[in-house]
């Protein structure tokens, strides 16, 4: 009998560590964020020093897509995320069926065209393919852009989920086409002009303040509408360290470090 209670009591030890450690990635006093290399990771390996001031050692885990770093978030792998923006998260939330949600704004990463072949925009001409990302907001975003510029109006001028089934004219009957948003800037030489976002603009060795043709103002309805932001699993926003992760983030020394090194390519926000 006395062997009986001592294997429940194990069993029952063993049980309640694995419950414990259910919903979270990481061991007290340590966060697993995911980040998309530039300007994510770089932000975040910069943010490590100012978390352990308070307590926390920060582990980063970078990914090269817009996908698996909400899966990951979901199923427990990390404790939150720092790539996208609001209008992607709610969309990929809605078509995952995800409980997941944002703890604000950090910064905001202005969307440019790009273009090996062309100067102005005066130099498009009818036939000429200008690609941009497929994922839903960011063609919306790219096709508001061009809509901006006088490249194109949309039947909706204000549609944030248009893609170019959406566009009502072209003044130069340009090609829009459509490619995901991580491979746009391997096909420059291959278009007469790419609208590419801010943080694979970064990674190409692009910055939308001095390399872009046109692209998005800072102060425009887009710094706010596609500002980045820390997203973390439902209820997990109220937890001191992610608390602590969104304070470091929007503090004005990485704020600082964001202006200075990104140099307008990438834009704190106002929090």
């Amino acid at each position: 009998m006395k062997k009986l209670l001592s294997i429940l009591l194990v069993l029952g030890l063993v049980i309640a560590s694995l419950l414990t450690g259910c919903g979270s990635s990481s061991k007290e006093g340590k966060l697993v964020v995911g980040a998309t290399p530039a300007p994510h990771a770089e932000i975040l390996e910069e943010a490590k020093k100012l978390l352990q001031e308070k307590g926390y050692e920060l582990e980063i885990k970078v990914f090269t897509d817009y996908v698996t770093p909400n899966t990951a978030l979901a199923d427990g792998s990390l404790d939150a995320n720092y790539f996208q923006h609001l209008p992607y998260l709610e969309d990929f939330i809605a078509e995952n069926n995800l409980d997941l949600v944002s703890t604000g704004p950090v910064h905001y990463e202005p969307m440019g065209l790009y273009s090996n072949k062309i100067k102005s925009l005066d130099e498009l001409k009818d036939g000429d393919q200008i690609a941009v990302p497929n994922d839903v907001t960011n063609e919306a975003r790219a096709l508001l852009l061009l809509q901006d510029n006088g490249i194109l109006t949309l039947k909706d001028p204000n549609n944030l989920k248009a893609t170019k089934a959406d566009i009502a004219e072209y003044k130069v009957k340009v090609e829009i086409v459509e490619l995901e948003a991580a491979q746009i800037s391997r096909a420059l030489p291959d278009v007469a002009a790419a609208i590419i976002n801010g943080n694979y603009a970064i990674d190409a060795g692009l910055n939308p303040a001095t390399d872009a043709i046109v692209a998005e103002e800072a102060d425009s309805l887009a710094a706010q509408t596609y500002a980045n932001i820390v997203a973390v699993r439902n209820g997990d926003e109220n937890r001191e360290e992610i608390k602590a992760l969104y304070e470091v983030l929007t503090s004005d020394e990485i704020k600082s470090f964001i202006n200075e090194k990104y140099q307008g390519a990438v834009v704190p926000s106002e929090n």
